[in-house]
């Protein structure tokens, strides 16, 4: 039998275990194991390596991925879906292994549909995979806001400053809100909600009013004040401006980005991705193929590739309640 995995779509914290106990996996049941670099765009190019135990040594601790990974525009004609079968089949790969977010298990969904048997690993560190509790990369991404979050309410103690923090996450607040609530912020606003500007800055001047000289507000790239247009490019600057603008309190804006992405991976992340990696490699020697994995409780279970297009409820917003009351 011979598997080839790939990464694809955004790094997450977490990637290079995942590759590592994929190929370890495959190789202790007698499988050949392939990587395919620079996700779909590889799989079109036929960038395929073979892949040993000692391949793969030393990558546990690193973030991003040694497969590296893209966004393939070229996946999505008919020209590259076509290239991309010819490469599977001309390869020999009996099956496929996906690790990445919602759109790469979409690829990974058209190849189980075009006949090429595959199972998905969900790495995404917006946690907004439908049906899996955790992706592999969050737990590294939150610990990596908290952090900011810490050092951050340092220099806003010392100025008596607010400071909007942007975090990621474009559809789903899960990243803001969770990180918010261990790192202690004052506001967290989310894509899932919305308030209008004069609300967020009335926020900020009744801690100010309560003896509360700095705050901290963690602000999701996806969230858009209800008295604004959709099409806000910068939800942290458009809040900073308006906290500016009022002149109760200093703003500053940090923009934390792609810094999220980076870093070694925490113990969690590193044994999630070793649990997923196990059950996809199982999967696909028994015949079994056409699902993702997911972390349902404490158990790894499949869940079938149709499942993407759902909803992910991944944010309880009775959390973000418990966030607003114990931050004042």
């Amino acid at each position: 039998m011979k598997l080839a995995l790939l990464t694809s779509g955004g790094d997450a914290p977490g990637m290079n275990a995942a590759i590592r106990a994929t190929v370890r996996c495959g190789t202790e049941r007698g499988i050949e194991m392939i990587g395919i670099h620079r996700g779909f765009n590889g799989v079109i190019e036929g960038a395929f390596d073979p892949l040993d135990n000692r391949a793969v040594g030393g990558i546990i601790e690193r973030g991003g991925t040694m497969l590296r990974s893209a966004r393939s525009k070229t996946f999505l004609t008919p020209e590259g879906q076509a290239r991309a079968l010819e490469q599977i089949e001309a390869h020999g790969i009996d099956g496929m292994i996906v690790i990445g977010g919602n759109g790469s298990l979409r690829g990974a969904r058209w190849l189980e549909e075009h006949g090429v048997p595959t199972v998905g690993m969900p790495a995404s560190i917006d946690n907004d995979i439908p049906q899996t509790a955790m992706s592999i990369g969050v737990d590294t991404a939150l610990n990596t806001v908290v952090e900011a979050l810490n050092r951050i309410r340092d220099t806003a103690v010392a100025h008596e400053r607010a400071f909007v923090i942007e975090v990621m996450g474009r559809k789903s607040g899960y990243i803001a809100l969770m990180g918010g609530l261990a790192g202690g912020a004052e506001v967290i606003l989310l894509p899932e909600t919305s308030m209008p500007l004069p609300q967020v800055v009335e926020q900020v001047r009744a801690g100010v009013r309560k003896g509360k000289r700095h705050s901290i507000i963690v602000v999701a790239e996806g969230f858009v004040p209800n008295d604004m247009d959709a099409a806000n490019p910068s939800a942290g600057r458009v809040l900073t401006d308006a906290l500016e603008r009022d002149g109760t309190v200093e703003t500053r804006l940090t923009i934390l980005g792609h810094l999220q992405r980076g870093g070694s991976p925490t113990a969690f992340d590193r044994v999630l991705a070793c649990r997923f990696a196990q059950a996809a490699v199982s999967w696909l020697a028994e015949d079994r193929h056409g699902v993702y994995a997911t972390l349902s409780g404490d158990e790894i279970a499949p869940a079938p590739f149709a499942a993407v297009e759902g909803a992910c409820n991944n944010v309880d917003l009775g959390l973000l309640k418990l966030a607003n009351t114990v931050a004042h």
